[in-house]
């Protein structure tokens, strides 16, 4: 009796601990010049990693171009979006997936920076992994 119990309370344990690195990630948003940009990881495991962007705007169009201005870190390496999966350029909404291939899937932390033309810095989101 003592021992079901045992293994009992112990996949409890290993369940809780499942459940707590399954947990999403959150999404991150910055307002700048009347644009909100929203980053959500969707996907920071194996070789490709996915997330989900929206960019919305009241006013002037929203036409960047992601592939070639989000960088993706994480511990060690650097890397450019493979794909943008979502809506074209123009318009005041955006939504798609970003996707990278990532070398090192077991980084701790990751940040995805964004360059908006005319803007002076980057938008720079970040998560910890770990």
């Amino acid at each position: 009796m003592r021992s079901s119990l045992n293994r009992m309370l112990v996949c409890l344990a290993l369940l809780g601990i499942a459940s707590a690195a399954a947990a999403p990630l959150p999404m991150q948003s910055t307002t700048t010049s009347g644009v909100t940009v929203k980053a959500t990881p969707l996907v920071v495991a194996g070789e490709r990693w996915e997330f989900e962007i929206v960019l919305e705007t009241h006013s002037g169009n929203v036409g960047d171009d992601l592939v070639k201005s989000a960088i993706l870190t994480t511990d060690d390496e650097t890397s450019r979006p493979l794909e943008w999966r979502g809506d074209p350029p123009g318009g005041h909404h955006r939504k798609g997936v970003l996707t990278f291939r990532v070398v090192n899937p077991g980084a701790a932390r990751v940040g995805l920076a964004i360059a908006r033309p005319g803007e002076a810095e980057p938008r720079v989101f970040q998560w910890q992994l770990r």
